[in-house]
């Protein structure tokens, strides 16, 4: 039976774990961009991730059309949709291409019955309104990490993706990338003996800057709609991002308001990672203690830390930050070590045969692990979970927070995973949420 593309997307929200066939016409009949086979995609966000990597690798995912961008900096909400636009003129061979809509107001995106899945890159204070917005109204969404600013505000998340059926992924590209999800490859197989340690290193931070004078809203600028469910602060560059560009790492990264800092910016991508390793990805630790630094400026969020956990398997997770430490991730087993530098990422080992060492029949094998967006799209299209599910994803980011919590209370925690508490300490179980400040912009 004939089904068009609207029909074919809701289907996708539903569990039909028993049909025995696609509900698409196949490409190669009608081609990737035939409407009963595309998936249209709208951007709720469009700074530096977004033009660095979101816009042109979801562009190039076949039966793939980014046919909106918004954003509350209209400037960037222009050039996002300029560069949509003369990247689809340039693929298809035209003298110019003007179907990439722009939207002031991300609710108008959601509303939008043609748009079928999101992309979020925004300032992570604002990804979880959106994804629950977005789940209620049945629209798959993959978002940024991180996904949330509190374990409270994760875990609404996550329970309305599972309430409402849509596909939801964490964006974080590690679980592709060939050195990072070969090396968990390894320690899951039982090449490195029984797992005991994991160890990752944080980039370093700019130094914090000081007290900043307000200053005036640029013109380009929805100052209301970026501040969000934050307090209303005057405006000042140092806050938001630097005008009229998107290529550098913005300001709000390192304001608490909006963002919690390396453990919270990296975390994702390393907590990940160990926790892909560990086999423990839909749990947690079960004790943290750590300590770290927190300039007194607006720039706020965390510095200098080393945070450790432990696990119930007896496994124990450190991640620390100096003023000159640049990224790794460590496995330390009863045989074996593995260590994997940087991005992309260098695995090295002291047994050098395991950095070629591939597969046996019968063992997990990552190698073709799809990249980030094309997973997400299959994912819609196939009726299943992605790799790093918006679950998934909650549990990494949670590690981060608590360590968070740890160093703040200046106390060793013990966190229950299950209930998602500290167990005997109130003043830690209180920082467990992120409360809104302006009751304008609620969850629902």
């Amino acid at each position: 039976m004939a089904m068009n593309r609207r029909e074919f997307v809701a289907k996708s929200t539903c569990a039909v774990s028993t049909l025995a066939a696609p509900a698409i016409v196949r490409a190669s009949v009608l081609g990737a961009n035939a409407p009963s086979n595309r998936i249209n995609v709208g951007f709720i966000g469009t700074g530096r991730q977004a033009f660095g990597a979101n816009m042109p690798q979801m562009m190039a995912v076949p039966g793939v059309q980014v046919v909106c961008v918004c954003d509350a900096d209209s400037w960037r909400m222009a050039q996002a949709q300029a560069f949509v636009n003369a990247f689809y003129a340039k693929r298809d061979g035209l003298a110019s291409y003007n179907g990439c809509a722009t939207k002031a107001d991300f609710r108008e995106v959601i509303n939008d019955p043609n748009i079928d899945a999101l992309m979020v890159s925004t300032p992570d204070h604002w990804h979880v309104q959106i994804g629950i917005a977005a789940a209620k109204a049945g629209k798959h969404f993959a978002m940024e990490k991180p996904i949330s600013l509190s374990v409270w505000q994760g875990r609404m998340l996550a329970d309305a993706v599972k309430r409402y059926g849509v596909t939801a992924r964490n964006d974080s590209e590690f679980r592709s990338l060939r050195s990072q999800n070969h090396a968990v490859e390894l320690v899951r197989n039982g090449h490195i003996g029984k797992i005991e340690r994991i160890e990752i290193v944080f980039p370093s931070d700019p130094t914090p800057v000081g007290v900043q004078p307000d200053m005036p809203v640029p013109p380009e600028l929805n100052y209301d709609m970026w501040l969000g469910p934050t307090a209303d602060v005057p405006y000042t560059q140092m806050r938001v991002h630097d005008p009229h560009q998107h290529h550098l790492r913005p300001n709000w990264m390192r304001v608490s308001t909006y963002a919690q800092g390396m453990i919270a910016n990296w975390g994702p991508h390393y907590f990940d990672m160990a926790q892909w390793a560990n086999n423990s990805e839909h749990t947690g630790p079960i004790e943290v203690e750590g300590h770290g630094e927190f300039p007194v400026s607006l720039w706020n969020t965390m510095i200098n830390f080393k945070v450790q956990y432990r696990y119930a398997n007896g496994v124990i997770l450190t991640c620390e930050q100096t003023p000159t430490s640049t990224p790794s991730i460590s496995y330390f087993g009863s045989e074996a070590w593995l260590k994997v530098d940087g991005y992309p990422g260098k695995m090295t080992s002291n047994k050098p045969e395991l950095l070629t060492r591939e597969p046996a029949p019968g063992e997990l094998n990552f190698s073709k692990t799809l990249w980030d967006k094309n997973d997400f799209i299959a994912a819609i299209r196939e009726h299943r979970q992605p790799l790093e599910p918006i679950e998934v994803g909650h549990r990494a980011i949670t590690i981060g927070q608590i360590g968070l919590i740890a160093c703040q209370v200046q106390d060793k925690l013990r966190w229950n995973p299950e209930k998602e508490i500290f167990e005997g300490n109130n003043w830690a179980n209180s920082m467990l949420a992120a409360p809104l400040a302006r009751p304008q912009w609620t969850f629902s």
